[in-house]
């Protein structure tokens, strides 16, 4: 088969045919990589979801005869909205000003802190929210304050949602920043594909918070 002279229209023809190919090998190979993505994060969800349910069982009658459970965090399964009544009127503000459900902003609090205030990560995200301070000074928010932290947090988590049109893609940025995200077109690790599916349980769980 004679080959086309340089420079010529075939030639040119046949460049941009290979380059779609290559652009669509890539596009595909990223598609199958974020299906199986997502299947492991739909068995992250039924394991997680299996296990959340098993434990509100066992602290279902403990929680009804008045006695805490002994597990941290299990006696706030059996509650409608967690939310301490101390920071109720920053969270219901925040969501509201974000535009987000309440009760997904009360589950990434509960995965993040547990509504710890105090709470400090080995990375430096601080407050009820988690926030780094270099994330929060974009948003010209203190996160050292409970109430700003509150707002802080919601707001980043609207711009994610914004971005990724996705619940699953947004908190994996929450988590772990959209350039991770981007990478990987996905939860750039398990430690946070299992957050993901651990705010989802949470979420689930705290549909009737208002």
């Amino acid at each position: 088969m004679p080959q086309p002279e340089p420079g010529s229209l075939v030639e040119f023809e046949l460049r941009a045919a290979r380059a779609r190919r290559r652009s669509e090998s890539r596009r595909n190979h990223v598609l199958r990589r974020l299906g199986r993505r997502r299947r492991v994060y739909r068995l992250l969800v039924s394991l997680f979801g299996a296990a959340f349910v098993a434990l509100a069982v066992v602290a279902g009658p403990q929680s009804a005869g008045g006695r805490r459970p002994s597990t941290p965090g299990i006696a706030r399964a059996s509650l409608v909205c967690p939310v301490p009544a101390g920071l109720r009127p920053a969270f219901v503000a925040a969501a509201h000003q974000a535009h987000l459900d309440l009760g997904l902003l009360t589950a990434v609090a509960q995965v993040e802190s547990r509504f710890d205030q105090s709470a400090r990560s080995h990375a430096g995200a601080v407050g009820v929210l988690q926030l780094l301070p270099a994330t929060a000074a974009e948003l010209k928010l203190d996160p050292l304050r409970p109430q700003t932290n509150v707002l802080a947090g919601a707001l980043y988590l609207r711009q994610m949602l914004t971005r990724y049109r996705s619940p699953e893609l947004a908190l994996a940025a929450y988590n772990a920043g959209p350039a991770a995200v981007d990478r990987v077109a996905g939860p750039p690790s398990f430690e946070t594909a299992a957050y993901v599916a651990n705010v989802q349980i949470w979420w689930r769980a705290l549909r009737g918070c208002t």
